[in-house]
Order: structure tokens, then sequence, then C-alpha cells
């Protein structure tokens, strides 16, 4: 992908990785030109509604429950300016300014698809915040998932009009003093354009899509790991065979076990026990890696084409049919189809550390670990080795475990009871970030304990790319020959995760 050429918005559907090749690696965006005929012919519909002072909610009508509330022509920028004051309620820490970034794409994106209403100039607004750098703080609590992210949408709206604060070269500012500095000038709104900035699920996507983005890396890595560990403690991978995959055809588990193989080829550790070992199979953390991984593997897959799908899509209320000249009220906005399946892929992904969790307990476990020094500690009883990082692991499975119960299965009422049937799809998302993290923190456990394992089996060499791997962790951590603190191993571990250190072998 070439991140010099500026992403063209016009509506589609957007991949993950274009999406963080803009919110993380600085690729800019612009509007496609071919959506300004659709852009241009929605205002129009909107402009006619408004000479004909016809009633449409949220072009001159109050909200939520005041829609029945008229408003007079002369109040309709005002209506809009107030609505996006009373919304930015959110509360927390700020969003991060890659996922705030992938806020301001995405709006800009939807919008572009021609049903809000809005000028171009406000997507224009949008695009030139992105560009330009300057991130809305926008607080990550106070969204229910309907009428979409209101709260979070609010605060990036603020800075559009001069108002808020944002993050701008390194300070966090008044939105007025981002845009004086950028050399911007704030967005009068008009009539719908509040509104239309704030219906939708562009919050909670941000969050989930950047999160998932890192799940896909993690569900491959796990296959390094497994397969690590497998080797450490002498395994096999006969579970692995392509005959055993084809007779329960799932892709996701033909994938891992296809990878397993890949990893494993070529190893002399294998071959020093192929023909002695007393034991028929492995333990179920070894020898269903390919059903459980794979499993994770078609979950994400199956939550991406879900996101995916959203971000080409207008979420707003109500939506402009520029044919028919109508403007409709419905319920793009809520949040459903989102946060069962942020939900979804939590729960999964909980599982990819629990089956890692066993894996690093079997490593450590002298009862169970193949002949390895118990704890991978050389001098075991005056050294601990890695007992606690197992421990660590089961902390992080464990709040993970707390962190899969649904948020999708709750409502609580709203907006006097108009709003009275919420998604909670931005809670889904912030769960699923945090169990991304977890579980991207269990697996450094377990590639740290691994590679101490495969340190035993030396001279024996494990498969080709799994000593890559193992090369890429001993560059950057050496073999724990005496007790120290894990903690900054861990962390460096994590670091080079997201660096991408074992991207040719977590394919």
């Amino acid at each position: 992908m070439n991140q010099a050429t500026p992403l063209s918005l016009s509506g589609q559907n957007l991949t993950l990785d274009e999406i963080c090749s803009v919110a993380r690696d600085g690729r800019q965006a612009g509007l496609a030109t071919s959506s300004l005929v659709r852009v241009d012919a929605a205002r129009q519909v909107i402009e006619k509604i408004l000479e004909k002072e016809d009633a449409i909610y949220g072009v001159n009508t109050g909200f939520g429950k005041l829609s029945d509330v008229r408003i007079p022509g002369h109040h309709l920028s005002e209506l809009q300016v107030n609505l996006v004051r009373s919304h930015a309620c959110g509360l927390g820490k700020p969003l991060s300014n890659a996922e705030v970034r992938t806020m301001l794409l995405l709006r800009a994106n939807v919008l572009a698809k021609g049903f809000s209403g809005v000028r171009r100039e406000l997507i224009e607004m949008l695009i030139s915040l992105l560009n330009a750098g300057i991130d809305p703080v926008v607080p990550e609590k106070g969204s229910v998932g309907a009428s979409g992210d209101l709260a979070p949408l609010a605060h990036l709206a603020l800075v559009l009009i001069g108002e808020g604060e944002a993050f701008y070269r390194g300070q966090r500012i008044s939105g007025a003093e981002a845009l004086r500095q950028a050399k911007l000038t704030p967005l009068r709104l008009q009539a719908k354009e509040g509104l239309a900035l704030l219906n939708g699920t562009q919050a909670m996507i941000a969050v989930a899509a950047l999160a998932l983005y890192d799940a896909q890396r993690l569900v491959r890595l796990a296959d390094v790991a497994g397969a690590m560990a497998l080797e450490a403690l002498l395994g096999t991978p006969a579970a692995f065979d392509p005959r055993i995959q084809e007779a329960r055809p799932h892709r996701g588990q033909a994938a891992s076990a296809r990878h397993l193989r890949a990893l494993l080829d070529r190893s002399q550790i294998r071959e020093s026990h192929r023909t002695n070992d007393p034991r028929v199979q492995d333990a179920y953390c070894l020898r269903c890696m390919p059903q459980v991984h794979g499993a994770v593997r078609d979950v994400l897959d199956h939550v991406t084409s879900i996101v995916e799908i959203e971000t080409g899509s207008a979420t707003d209320n109500p939506l402009v049919f520029v044919e028919s000249g109508g403007v409709l009220s419905g319920g793009n906005f809520h949040g459903a189809p989102l946060s069962y399946a942020f939900d979804y892929a939590a729960i999964a992904l909980t599982d990819l550390a629990g089956i890692s969790e066993r894996r690093i307990d079997r490593l450590i476990n002298p009862d169970i670990n193949e002949g390895l020094p118990p704890f991978l500690s050389s001098a075991a009883g005056l050294s601990s080795g890695y007992m606690i990082a197992q421990v660590a692991a089961a902390a992080l499975l464990n709040e993970c475990k707390v962190l899969a119960h649904p948020a999708s299965v709750d409502s609580v009422p709203t907006s006097g009871g108009k709003e009275d049937h919420v998604s909670m799809g931005m809670t889904a998302a912030l769960k699923l970030r945090q169990v991304v993290e977890n579980v991207e923190q269990v697996l450094a456990i377990e590639l740290l304990c691994a590679a101490q394992g495969l340190d035993y089996r030396q001279p024996l060499r494990p498969g080709t790319q799994l000593e890559q791997a193992h090369a890429a962790i001993r560059a950057i951590i050496p073999p724990l020959a005496a007790d120290r603190p894990s903690t900054p191993d861990i962390n460096r571990l994590v670091e080079a995760i997201r660096e991408g250190a074992f991207a040719g072998v977590a394919d």
C-alpha cells in the first residue's frame, strides 16, 4: 500500500489495513470527486424541505423526547450548535490519537456517501482536521450506542466549530487555538449538520477496528508461541496433519494447522524423539491448537467483515434519499450488529488467552513439563524462575473472563423513554480493546517461557521459522540465568510484538 497516496473517500467500505494506514501511519485522506454530486444533491433536498417548512426530525424539530417541538427557521443554526454542546457529556480518559483519527476518517467517509444532507464543506473540514494532525479530545465513556455514539461524536464535533479541546503537535490545547495554529476557520453549522455529525457508530467502530487489527496479528502469533511451547515440551505435530483438518473443513482450523506445520518444519527436536516417545498424544492445549486458534481466526474474520461493512454504511438519522427526494427517519445508528460482534470477539480472544495460559503452566510445572527444570530455573528452590510469570498470566486471564461478559445483553432506556432500547456498543468496544491488550501480554509471557524452554533443548534446534522467532526474542531478552524482575522483559516483548518483530513468522 502506497502511504504517500491519500486515501480517497467516497463512502466505500474501508479495510482494517486502510484504517490503520491513516490512523497509525499518518496517511492523508481526501474527498473523492465522485462523491460531490451525491453530497450536493442530498443537501439540495434539505434546502427544499426548509423552503417548504415541512417538519423533519432534527432539521427543524427538537431531538429525542423533544422531537415534537418545532424550531423556527431563524434558530436552526443555533439548534445544531446547542445539540453539539449539550451532547458533549463524555467522561473518563481520552481516546487515543489513533482512535480519534479513525473517528474523523470514518465520519468523513460515511457522510461522503451522500445520505446525510450536509454541505461538502463539513466533510472537507473533518478531513482537514485529520490531515493537519488535530485530534479532538474525546472522552471514552458516555455512549450507549444508540442513537449512535452521541457523546464521543459531540466532543469530536466541538472542535469543528472552534470549541472543545484538541491534541495538536504534542500539546493539549483549546479547539479554537488548534484551528488557529493550523490556519483553519471554525465551521458554522447549518440545518441538520450537528445531528449528522453526532448520529453514528464511528466511536465504537474506531476503538474496535484498531483492536481487531491487533487481534488478527495476535491469533497468528499464538501459533508461533504454541509451536515453540510444543517443541520445548517435546510434543508431536501429528495432530496438525492435513488429513485431520480435511475431515473437519473449517477454514480457520486448516489455516492454523498449515501455519503450525510450516513453523515446525525441519525440527531437530522433533526428530530426536520421533521413534522412542511412549506418549500417544499430547494434552489438549498442544494437540487442539488448530481447532482453538482456528476458531478464533474464523471469529475475527467474521467480526472484521461486519466492521468493514459498517465503515461504508450511512448510520445517521434521518437519511436523505435523493432519487425520491424523501427524508426518512430510521434506526441505522443502532449499534446492535457491532455490539454483538465485539462481544463475540472478546469471548473468542479470552479463550485464546486461556489455552495460552495452559501452555505456560505446562512449561513451568515440573510435574508435567517433560524434564524441563522446575519453573524453567536452573537453580530451582534458590531461584523461582518464571513461577510468577504464570501467575501474572492467570491474573490477566481472569480479567479477560470478567470482560468477556457481553455488554450487548444490557439496555437502559434513555432520553425520557424515547430511546428505550440501546446497544451498549461502545462498552463492548472498550472491553474488546482491553481483552486484546491482555491477550498480547499473555502471549508475550508464553513466548518468554517457551524461549527459555527451547534454551534447555539445545544443541537441538527447533523448526527453522521457530529458530527465527527464538532469535528475535533473544535479540532483546537474554536467557534467564538467575532471577530478575520479569516485568521489563514482558514489556519489551509486548513492544516488539507491536513493532512487528515476529511479522516474518506470524503469517
